[in-house]
């Protein structure tokens, strides 16, 4: 019986790091700070918005002042400038498409759990041209609570049709592992993101090396 993959967005289906890090730097510029480098800060660009920001502020020159509300100000900010660029220096992963071709073929559903926005993640899956290869799509703010809550899992596999109990996620980071566990399913990450094969140090239940090798995977997990 076919089941359901859930899939991270940022870091795992695509390398949006220097989108997200032109939004921020964008933002920061307007406090007169330097910002963040599209290649050394790109594990802070999957930490969301506000890691993004809190580290830019963190290297302000000495003597410089921020101000107590410079987080809630710029974040709303820094969602308008990557909402205006989503898709200019983001790719997907290689063999992303082919992945879930196979994946749908093969009978499993297919959703996304992200933290980031759910009108955000919704643009950009169709400016990357694979938004209709999800039966469902749960955001940051689609429920009242957001990853590694089990509820977004949860509710992502429920949209699609599917039960929990025969699914598993794909995803890049910590959250990833914690939303899996509190949802009682396995997780696999990939070893293409900003920390490599390296991401292995969180135990997940199996790392992918590239997108060839996840129908496979969905086969041994789920049949």
């Amino acid at each position: 019986m076919a089941g359901t993959v859930v899939f991270d967005l940022d870091g795992t289906l695509a390398d949006t790091a220097g989108d997200l890090i032109g939004a921020a730097n964008a933002v920061l510029a307007r406090r007169g700070l330097a910002g963040l480098d599209p290649v050394t800060d790109a594990s802070i660009a999957f930490e969301g918005g506000r890691a993004m920001l809190r580290a830019g502020y963190a290297r302000a020159s000495a003597g410089m002042l921020i101000p107590p509300a410079a987080e809630d100000e710029d974040f709303p900010r820094l969602l308008d400038a990557y909402g205006a660029a989503i898709a200019v220096h983001t790719r997907l992963y290689p063999g992303v498409e082919e992945a879930l071709t196979q994946l749908a073929a093969e009978g499993h559903r297919l959703a996304v759990c992200t933290n980031k926005p759910e009108g955000l993640a919704d643009s950009l899956l169709r400016a990357l041209n694979i938004r209709d290869a999800f039966a469902s799509l749960v955001g940051a703010d689609t429920m009242p609570v957001r990853k590694p809550d089990p509820l977004p899992y949860r509710e992502a596999v429920t949209r699609a049709g599917g039960e929990v109990a025969q699914s598993f996620l794909l995803g890049d980071t910590v959250t990833d592992v914690k939303t899996a566990a509190s949802a009682q399913v396995r997780v696999a990450l990939v070893a293409f993101g900003p920390e490599g094969p390296g991401i292995s140090r969180l135990r997940p239940d199996a790392m992918l090396d590239h997108f060839d090798a996840l129908p496979a995977l969905a086969r041994g997990w789920l049949g």
